[in-house]
């Protein structure tokens, strides 16, 4: 197993990504799999990399990163840079995610011939799954997503953090995991209700005709099982998998401790439907 670190530069803020390739050694032209982590994720949290090892192994090339402004930078475990995390939208998130695959399809991520830029796939956990789905929406060279335990409404802020970011110009939300006030600025918002129509997911899905598998666990946050069921009825190319017993990280940790039956279930799924689509 080959795993292979990078750093790009994206946008005219001179933003850096901070990326891992998982891939068999000497294997060329994989079809290539991007996951997208969530809202205070991080490519390093928890199964992240257990999970690209796993499909790697089942042969795949798999992409994992940071988004730029995600609060994590040089220290890949840490929380450092939240100036950046404040100001984090989705409008740069999807820029991150055209670099990554604009890099791929320009056979320059990684220049070796490893992934196949024409059959390429997306994978987003909790906020990632909207940007997956995003990104999916107005590229037709992505072949399907898989979205784990995924967000159907962008707008995951509650309103009164809203409103006290609207009052303050920032609001702050907790990491019940590190403790630290994490800072959310009113361009964050502005962001939101400037692309309310482009962010709409269950709006424009039903134009879209590539495949998408929802994995849900039925034990995670209310909103995003009866999202998982708003995506399953938008997408008319969709197969939802509501997953018994298990919550917003398939019994998964951060320190990582191994995996678990459910995200095993998961990782065996998602593999599958890549094998069929790719």
């Amino acid at each position: 197993m080959r795993k292979q670190s990078f750093v790009l530069e994206v946008g005219k803020e001179e933003r850096v990504l901070r990326g891992d390739l998982y891939a068999a050694e000497n294997a060329r032209r994989l079809p290539t799999v991007v996951i997208l982590h969530g809202f205070k994720g991080f490519k390093d949290w928890g199964f992240f990399p257990h999970a690209a090892e796993a499909l790697a192994e089942r042969g795949f090339g798999v992409i994992t990163f940071n988004f730029s402004m995600n609060g994590v930078g040089e220290n890949p475990f840490e929380f450092t840079e939240l100036d950046k995390f404040a100001r984090n939208t989705y409008s740069r998130e999807q820029e991150d995610v055209a670099k990554i695959i604009g890099e791929i399809k320009a056979g320059l991520l990684p220049p070796d011939g490893t992934l196949d830029p024409d059959r390429i796939g997306l994978i987003g956990h909790s906020r990632g799954g909207a940007n997956s789905l995003l990104y999916a929406l107005d590229d037709p060279d992505v072949k399907g997503v898989v979205t784990w335990n995924g967000v159907a409404d962008v707008d995951i802020f509650p309103e009164e953090l809203k409103r006290e970011i609207r009052e303050k110009g920032t609001g702050t939300v907790l990491n019940a995991r590190t403790g630290q006030e994490m800072p959310i600025h009113r361009e964050v918002l502005e962001d939101l209700e400037a692309h309310r129509e482009r962010w709409n997911l269950l709006k424009r899905l039903p134009g879209w005709d590539r495949p998408l598998l929802i994995l849900q666990g039925d034990q995670d946050a209310p909103r995003l099982v009866e999202g998982a069921r708003q995506l399953h009825q938008a997408a008319r190319k969709s197969t939802l998998q509501l997953l018994p017993g298990t919550g917003h990280t398939f019994g998964a940790v951060h320190p990582f401790r191994g995996s678990t039956p459910h995200l095993e279930r998961v990782l065996e799924a998602t593999a599958n439907f890549f094998e069929e689509i790719l």
